[in-house]
């Protein structure tokens, strides 16, 4: 009688680890490479947040340089910056594709 029990609950363990094996194949196949995905996303939204900030902070620090280097007042550290980043701009601009 025990063996008979022993074959039924066995069996019954083969198929729900069997089922269970299927489920995670198939959650595997479809959720594991989104979930790459939307980590790749995250983490680089992140790392954007934190260059950009990073930017900012060293701009202001270049401008707090420059006003305690330069005479006068602050706005010659602007016209300065402003020359710069304009320069900048229009060699960007001449190299675009049309």
């Amino acid at each position: 009688m025990t063996d008979q029990l022993d074959t039924k609950t066995d069996w019954g363990v083969q198929a729900t680890d069997k089922f269970v094996g299927l489920v995670d194949k198939v959650r595997d196949r479809t959720t594991g490479p989104l979930l790459k995905i939307v980590r790749a996303v995250v983490y680089g939204l992140i790392v954007l947040v934190a260059a950009i900030a990073a930017l900012l902070l060293v701009l202001i620090a270049f401008i707090h340089l420059l006003d305690g280097y330069l005479p006068g007042e602050v706005w010659g550290v602007y016209l300065i910056l402003g020359a710069l980043f304009g320069l900048i701009g229009l060699v960007l601009w001449s190299k675009r594709t049309p």
